[in-house]
């Protein structure tokens, strides 16, 4: 694969023949956690912009943000392809058929292959589950489901709102549909030991996911957990244990999972802490030597 790990690059020129790039969209919804219905704050990590900081603007129609993504794509580089990315906030968090609008526009345009959403596992209804089906015969479409850890103490402590159980139903009812699923989890969360995350990583081994995306918590400027870390700082990691963290998840995690992403760039502008984590380039080239230094592969390690 010419990487150590079953990269999201590999698989969609593996599946579609060519690069495909993505374009994060904001179909102008909330969140559960946010408008009282579970709770007012969100998740204590969670910016401003409901974690779409790169997002398009709502203002804009579907259409005109795909537009707006194509243009600045195309200015630096060639680009046929793409995916079409609901990421601001809760993106099932609304009347089924203002979804069916939004989601039947973006994977109708003739230049999207794939749709892919994020969304909570707790805001996907049967009337939602049969919407990705129908569109899932139209082109592949994903769910990206947002897990974090599987540790109940963590859970409570970043306000999920919601059980591992949940999650887990979510997951199967999704596979029941033939829909992807790709889970977020987020590293060195506040009070997790290594042990604890590959307690993660191994608990996904054993579920019918596609794809996961890690990252390394970081500290956002107007957050609550921004907050925390000013009044009792907690401890995060420098980039070279970071890195030893991701070999390690690497080794465990299933050989067949798509990894979508290793570390993750909050805007520059609200970035507390760490600040190593802005230079998302020089990480992913160090962890790709470091991979190769220390011979690990992806599921080198797995025992299913």
């Amino acid at each position: 694969m010419g990487k150590r790990y079953y990269s999201l690059d590999h698989y969609l020129k593996e599946t579609f023949g060519e690069k495909v790039y993505k374009i994060a969209l904001n179909g102008g919804m909330t969140c559960p956690n946010r408008d009282g219905h579970i709770g007012v704050g969100g998740c204590i990590f969670c910016s401003a912009d409901g974690s779409g900081d790169f997002a398009g603007s709502a203002a804009l129609s579907i259409t005109e943000q795909l537009a707006a993504g194509k243009h600045s794509l195309r200015s630096k580089r060639p680009v046929c392809s793409y995916i079409a990315y609901f990421q601001a906030f809760t993106n099932t968090y609304g009347p089924v058929g203002y979804l069916e609008k939004i989601f039947t526009e973006a994977i109708l345009d003739p230049d999207v292959k794939v749709l892919s959403i994020a969304t909570r596992p707790d805001c996907l209804d049967e009337s939602v589950i049969a919407l990705l089906r129908r569109l899932n015969q139209i082109k592949p479409v994903w769910v990206e489901l947002g897990l974090q850890t599987i540790h109940p103490q963590t859970v409570q402590m970043i306000r999920r709102g919601y059980d591992t159980e949940v999650f887990d139903s979510a997951v199967r009812d999704l596979r029941d549909a033939g829909i992807d699923v790709i889970v977020h989890v987020i590293l060195y969360l506040p009070g997790e030991t290594q042990e604890m995350m590959l307690e993660t990583i191994d608990y996904l081994n054993r579920r019918d996911i596609q794809g996961i995306k890690l990252q390394l918590l970081y500290v956002l400027e107007g957050t609550d957990l921004a907050r925390l870390y000013r009044s009792d700082p907690f401890y995060l990691p420098d980039k070279e244990e970071y890195i030893r963290m991701l070999g390690q998840c690497i080794l465990r995690l299933r050989p067949d999972v798509v990894i979508h992403r290793l570390t993750g760039d909050g805007p520059k502008d609200l970035l507390i802490a760490p600040l190593w984590t802005g230079a998302k380039r020089s990480v992913l080239n160090r962890l790709h030597q470091y991979l190769k230094e220390n011979d690990i592969w992806q599921g080198k390690e797995y025992h299913g």
